[in-house]
């Protein structure tokens, strides 16, 4: 993958493949865009071999002006994954001036009426289309990292605070009385009210988009990791019962691309959901008692086990350079069908990570 960058643009990043085959890239912007860099940062955490560590640097150094952007909700990931690793494995303190400033951008983003961070601007495209007003949409939780840390780095509570009121909004919202979750809750920005709960990505409004089930379980893990608060515990604790009972999860755990489609079985898997969703457990493992974090594992290492092999695993040489096959972006737009994500790729290296560091 290194080898086809440098035969293209030097300042985009790996995204996902064409229907051909070729590597197709990002700008910086894009919210995929830290994902590369972070999978670089996983490969020198492991390996320490100085080579990682410098093209961890390159790719993440790219990002440096996203610091300062916030025309989209998803500076968290971006930052989180390629900064944030960087100064979580190096301690870098250039690293954590880049999250703080970051934080601030996003912060710009958030409306203290709702309580919560807009996620897409709604002037233009299809979001103005669709009517909405301050759409916010499950995704958004795995930014609040972005200012957990920036508190911890900076000192500033402002940062937890506005992070805290998205995950307590959001949970009040989003969630259906089975744990299942609404992709998009739009509101009134006036007062705060919900003003229609829909969905982008997903089959229908009422259905459970898979890879929104993985956000939901990944970050109220990562919310309780950061604020000891147990109503995020006990949240994700649901939302990972809500997961691994469902009647239509596949034998192998690697889910449907939404749980309700109305085409399982003969329908797309999405690989990226089943490596997000294996990293959470595999934290929120840490953080239960003996039974439910057995329970996690196991279920976490079914996943890794079949995404390991055939049919997900990609052959050495092939798939440009990708790790895994068969995941889903986004089939009501018609993006991403059935071909490898860069942030598929990540959370599976995650994953396995943090499955060597459960079994030290």
């Amino acid at each position: 993958m290194l080898d086809s960058l440098n035969q293209k643009d030097g300042g985009k990043l790996p995204k996902t493949l064409s229907r051909n085959g070729s590597l197709i890239v990002s700008s910086i912007y894009d919210w995929t865009s830290g994902f590369f860099p972070g999978t670089l940062w996983f490969l020198y955490a492991q390996s320490g071999d100085s080579f990682w560590q410098a093209q961890a640097h390159r790719f993440t150094k790219l990002l440096n002006p996203v610091k300062d952007f916030y025309g989209h909700h998803d500076v968290g990931f971006i930052i989180m994954s390629s900064f944030g690793n960087g100064y979580r494995i190096t301690g870098d303190s250039s690293y954590a001036s880049v999250i703080v400033t970051a934080a601030h951008s996003l912060a710009k983003r958030f409306n203290p009426t709702v309580g919560a961070i807009q996620s897409w601007d709604v002037d233009k495209g299809w979001q103005r289309e669709r009517g909405w007003k301050f759409p916010v949409i499950i995704d958004n939780v795995m930014n609040l990292e972005l200012f957990f840390e920036a508190t911890a780095i900076s000192g500033d509570s402002t940062f937890y605070q506005m992070a805290v009121s998205h995950a307590d909004v959001t949970l009040r919202n989003h969630f259906r009385t089975d744990y299942s979750c609404y992709h998009v809750v739009d509101y009134e920005p006036a007062d705060g009210s919900v003003r229609t709960r829909q969905t982008a990505q997903g089959h229908s409004d009422s259905s459970s988009w898979a890879r929104g089930q993985a956000w939901a379980l990944y970050r109220y893990t990562m919310c309780y990791a950061r604020t000891g608060l147990t109503r995020y515990l006990e949240q994700a604790k649901h939302i990972a019962s809500f997961i691994i009972n469902h009647p239509r999860l596949p034998e192998d755990k690697v889910p449907y691309w939404d749980f309700d489609s109305p085409d399982i079985p003969d329908t797309y898997r999405d690989a990226s959901s089943a490596a997000i969703i294996s990293s959470a457990l595999l934290q929120l493992a840490g953080f239960v008692d003996a039974a439910d974090a057995e329970r996690y594992q196991t279920a976490a290492r079914v996943i890794l086990d079949n995404l390991s092999a055939e049919p997900y695993l990609a052959e050495p040489k092939k798939n440009s350079g990708f790790l895994l096959k068969h995941s889903v972006g986004s089939i009501p737009h018609g993006n991403e069908i059935d071909v490898p994500l860069s942030y598929a790729d990540y959370y599976y290296l995650e994953a396995l990570l943090r499955d060597v560091e459960t079994t030290k």
